[in-house]
């Protein structure tokens, strides 16, 4: 049993395609309506007929029929001279075998006498009108579209229905409202800014409730905001759309479907009105039946009475009126299908009228029924088109981002860095929210895996910006916000994920110190950047390139010579052509870092102000240049780590000045006793080497502050190594170290101490002499603690201070 939920439910699913029946749907539906009701009507008259048909004997012929009364009547008159012409007697109804016999008679000239129009008339309207009504729905319940409709159907009400779609409108009449009045002030402000006056229309905001749009009846873009909820639907709505878009923009299977029935109605109009009028002469009131039952009643002809003729004729011709109405509207929707580009709708109107331009032209089956939608409401369409806007969509980001991201928040995010600044850094959000620029003491702002980025005038609100990084993301600046970077940005981090040029606003901060390039940018993009771009960073000193090049690009070494430091990360790839360089007088920092070197570059050495030099992983297997060093007066950092180098020359002695030497990482098993003529060395890194001594000879490196020979083959250390009396920070660990000398007390100033990964057993009570030593510092096995003394424990244990 249906109850009466279901069929509540059924009536408003078929109510939701109201949508989709244009007038002339409507208008078929109401002659259905009354075609059945002319069914119904002509069906009842003949069922509740008792006789349809009333049948008396024919007495008299006349031409070879029977005659009628007044034929009667007639050759009554011209008999009436003659006497002797008998007259007809009245035909009289003696007994109920008479009454009987009439009825057979009856039965016979229906079935026999009485054409086939005029007896199933009622049932041919009622065929023809179930025809009628199953090809008005038939595309409605198609296996391949009716959920492709009953899906768009539930999409477009709830598009209908969104209040972003409703902030959305009246953000676009209002911009249309204030824009006469804002023009001219707009041009002015440009003008005075020295900006060019292209804005993106499309982007501009109302910054407070215009006065006009409330009494017009519109509500003011930032009078009607969304809460989360909302906002979590409307998104929901876009990713519905996308997907909808996807499945049938790409076929026209429902266009083909509405087309057929068409194309049915129309063809079943042809034939109904050909043969209906034809047929309706058919339907006569008076019928000449000839049955062969003289040997009972004495006739063999009778008049017969069709009693529902006049009647049915009415109805008929009332019928073919419905039906030719009806093939003209049939005629109508095929034409309009075939005139009409029904397989492509374009919002160039609405693009034209609203901030949304980028709203595109959809085709198809998705087309089709948009334009089916615009018979019967153009209202639809227009809101529809709001979440098939990437625009709209952003704007709706933002809000969504900016409920989600309250100041409280992104308070909570904000943390020092190693340099002490309160940075900001944002992980993978679907834009930079809006409460941002309410953080005043943001010194350092990091974007991540952020698909869009905007930064808009609000940013000069962070005063106290000047570090930026934007890792893996895209940055549009707007013009006031430039101006804003212009004068106060001093860092700026940039990393890549697609092949691309540097972004031109970059060249627009002139007061940018340090520039951090990374990514996949391609060795011609990088060779031939825009001259006049670099030529402006005039106050640019610290420039770090990580790419894929052959050689440093001209643009570089030409136009940015006061240029201090300079770091090429070229990920493995070999940097071929270095002559250039020596343009780079005023270098004092060089970092070559994977650019697959074999030998040190003859260029560095006309480097006079050089005072760093790092080739981090390279090829290097020998430094025998290492003696032009020499002519370096300012060299004092010297990084040759991550390398092959077996050995190191004896002329290292000659660099008089360095003060730090990184040789780790290469294969490196003697140490030249002319390395310790370098006595100004502070840092001396060994580590991962193959060292099996220490020459006694380290005890002249007496400003050692740093020594680290972890991951060697050390087995003793010599006494010299414990009188670099300043030594601060002593790696030893993973060697083959027996025993610690008890020299290591002597060490005062000793504040990190690693002897794990050694073959020690015990360690020297001496240690209570490193009173500098915090036992988060001591980095040993936990066994050899207990074989200190309880009180040089009990100190270490005292300050849990990390190192």
């Amino acid at each position: 049993m249906i109850t009466l939920t279901e069929l509540k439910c059924l009536a408003d699913a078929q109510s939701s395609y109201h949508i989709l029946k244009p007038w002339w749907d409507v208008f078929w539906y109401y002659i259905t309506l009354i075609m059945l009701l002319v069914a119904v009507l002509a069906g009842a008259l003949q069922l509740t007929q008792s006789r349809v048909l009333c049948c008396l004997p024919c007495k008299v012929e006349f031409d070879n029929h029977c005659a009628v009364p007044w034929d009667i009547l007639k050759a009554s008159v011209n008999t009436s001279s003659d006497p002797g012409t008998p007259l007809p007697l009245p035909l009289r109804i003696q007994n109920d075998l008479h009454r009987q016999q009439y009825s057979y008679i009856d039965a016979v000239c229906y079935e026999k006498q009485l054409h086939w129009f005029a007896k199933f008339f009622p049932y041919l309207v009622l065929l023809h009108t179930l025809i009628f009504a199953a090809c008005s729905n038939f595309w409605l319940h198609y296996p391949s579209t009716s959920s492709r409709l009953e899906h768009f159907v539930a999409i477009l009400h709830k598009c209908f229905d969104s209040p972003w779609t409703t902030r959305a409108l009246s953000e676009t009449v209002a911009e249309q409202s204030v824009r006469p009045l804002t023009l001219s002030k707009s041009k002015v402000l440009l003008s005075s800014s020295g900006c060019s006056a292209d804005v993106d229309s499309n982007k501009q905001s109302l910054p407070y409730p215009q006065p006009g749009l409330e009494s017009a009846g519109i509500e003011s873009p930032t009078s009607s905001v969304l809460d989360k909820k909302e906002g979590e639907q409307a998104k929901a709505i876009f990713e519905k759309v996308k997907r909808f878009r996807m499945h049938v923009e790409q076929k026209d299977i429902i266009y083909r479907v509405y087309l057929k029935q068409i194309i049915v109605k129309v063809i079943l109009f042809v034939l109904i009105i050909t043969y209906v009028p034809y047929f309706l002469t058919y339907i006569t009131l008076e019928i000449d039946c000839s049955v062969d039952v003289q040997a009972f009643t004495g006739y063999k002809r009778y008049q017969c009475v069709y009693s529902l003729a006049e009647i049915f004729k009415v109805l008929a011709s009332f019928y073919v009126i419905l039906v030719i109405l009806y093939g003209l509207t049939s005629s109508y929707s095929l034409w309009w299908m075939l005139r009409s580009s029904l397989k492509q709708y374009s919002f160039e109107a609405l693009r034209e009228k609203s901030n949304y331009s980028d709203i595109p032209d959809v085709k198809n089956d998705f087309a089709f029924i948009l334009h089916l939608a615009d018979q019967y409401d153009p209202l639809y369409s227009k809101r529809f088109s709001i979440f098939l806007s990437e625009v709209s969509e952003n704007k709706l980001k933002q809000i969504n981002l900016n409920n989600e991201w309250t100041v409280e928040k992104l308070k909570s995010k904000l943390v020092k860095n190693s340099q002490d600044k309160i940075e900001l850094h944002l992980f993978m959000l679907n834009g930079l929210p809006d409460n941002v620029f309410e953080l005043t003491e943001i010194e350092v702002l990091s974007l991540e895996l952020i698909p869009e980025v905007k930064l808009p005038s609000a940013v000069s609100q962070l005063v106290n910006l000047k570090e930026l990084h934007v890792y893996h993301s895209s940055l549009v600046v707007d013009h006031p916000a430039l101006a804003f970077l212009e004068e106060n940005l001093k860092i700026l981090r940039l990393k890549f994920t697609e092949m691309g040029k540097v972004p031109r606003w970059v060249f627009h901060l002139k007061n940018l110190k340090e520039l951090y390039l990374s990514g996949c940018v391609l060795p011609e993009q990088v060779s031939t950047m825009q001259l006049e771009g670099f030529q402006d960073l005039k106050n640019l000193r610290t420039l770090y390139l990580k790419s894929s090049i052959s050689r440093i690009p001209q643009v570089i070494t030409d136009l940015l010579p006061s240029l201090q430091k300079l770091s090429l990360d070229n990920e493995g790839s070999k940097l071929v052509v270095l002559n250039n360089l020596k343009k780079m007088v005023n270098l004092k920092s060089l970092e070559l870092i994977s650019c697959d070197l074999e030998r040190i570059p003859h260029s560095i050495f006309s480097l006079n102000n050089l005072h760093e030099l790092n080739l981090k992983e390279n090829n290097l297997k020998t430094v025998e240049e290492i003696i032009s060093f020499q002519h370096l007066q300012n060299l004092s950092c010297l990084k040759l780590w991550h390398n092959n180098i077996a050995y190191i020359p004896a002329q290292i002695g000659a660099l008089s000045n360095l003060e730090q030497l990184s040789l780790d990482h290469n294969n490196i098993e003697n140490l030249p006793l002319q390395l310790f003529l370098c006595t100004k060395l502070h840092y001396l890194d060994l580590s991962y080497n193959h060292l099996t001594f220490i020459p006694e000879e380290i005890q002249y490196l007496s400003n050692l502050q740093y020594f680290a020979v972890t991951n060697n083959n050390i087995e003793m250390l010599p006494d010299g190594l414990f009188q670099c009396k300043k030594l601060q920070c002593l790696l030893l660990g993973k060697n083959s170290l027996m025993s610690l000398s008890p020299h290591v007390g002597e060490l005062s100033n000793l504040t990190h101490l690693e002897l794990i990964g050694n073959y020690l057993e015990t360690l020297p009570p001496e240690l209570e002499g490193c009173q500098s030593l915090k036992r988060s510092c001591l980095i040993v096995e936990e066994n050899l603690l207990n074989t200190l003394p309880p009180p040089v424990t009990e100190r270490l244990q005292t300050c849990l201070d990390k190192c």
